[in-house]
């Protein structure tokens, strides 16, 4: 035969002990409707299910496996992917055994005994390939789980926070801006008001004024200062002495 170059899949087979109670034309007529299965019954007085997953590039089966049933017992052959694991790929393989045999419990079933033993070893066999990397695995994603869970609660609560501080600001803000407009109105004087304030200040100062320091003192412009006390000097309100 010439090499195609096509890799193989390795295959792999097992049998249990069982017992027909009803016949095989009853049960391929029951898994006649599945597209899961192709049925056939065998001239030997057996009946096959064949279920192909996939198929090589000649269309040739690939992944499948076959349940031959048969008065006495059960025979399961089924292939393996190269870059697979054989004892999940086995796993997979009775838990379909176990769907088949559940559709004809009344016509069909395995010694109870030899498929609880079979199923039993093949979980066992699972369970301790999976080395102590995946516990550290899993211990880790429950410790990153609690620190993301916990990260979120404090997340939810500086965005509630920031918000509050962001109200808190702009409240702050308007009441700044407030506060200067009134500022700003206390200090733009009316020409009465700054009259009697300038007297107030000559009288308190022995009839003098310091224009600079009136200025620093109340925050007027200078020169506004000087024309009012011009006013008041040219309506006689004041008197320049000297």
């Amino acid at each position: 035969m010439a090499e195609t170059g096509l890799i193989e899949p390795k295959i792999a087979e097992f049998s249990l002990k069982a017992t027909l109670t009803g016949d095989f034309p009853s049960i391929a007529q029951r898994f006649s409707t599945l597209q899961m299965f192709s049925v056939k019954l065998e001239q030997d007085n057996s009946l096959v299910l064949l279920s192909v997953e996939s198929r090589d590039m000649q269309k040739n089966p690939f992944l499948f496996f076959i349940i031959t049933l048969k008065p006495d017992s059960i025979d399961v052959q089924y292939s393996i992917a190269l870059d697979t694991s054989e004892k999940m790929r086995k796993l997979y393989v009775v838990k379909n055994l176990l769907g088949v045999l559940s559709l004809i419990t009344d016509l069909y079933y395995a010694d109870p005994a030899g498929l609880y033993q079979y199923v039993d070893s093949t979980i066992d066999d699972v369970l301790g390939s999976l080395s102590q990397n995946y516990s550290a695995l899993f211990n880790n994603y429950d410790s990153l789980f609690n620190e993301y869970r916990e990260l979120k609660r404090l997340n939810i609560e500086l965005t509630a926070s920031n918000k509050n501080l962001t109200v808190q600001a702009t409240q702050a803000v308007s009441e700044n801006r407030e506060l200067k407009e009134r500022l700003k109105q206390l200090e733009t004087y009316s020409d009465e008001s700054l009259m009697v304030m300038l007297e107030d200040w000559i009288d308190a100062h022995n009839s003098t004024i310091d224009i600079i320091e009136f200025s620093k003192s109340y925050k007027i412009p200078a020169p506004r200062i000087e024309q009012m006390l011009n006013k008041m000097v040219t309506t006689g309100y004041i008197e320049l002495k000297g």
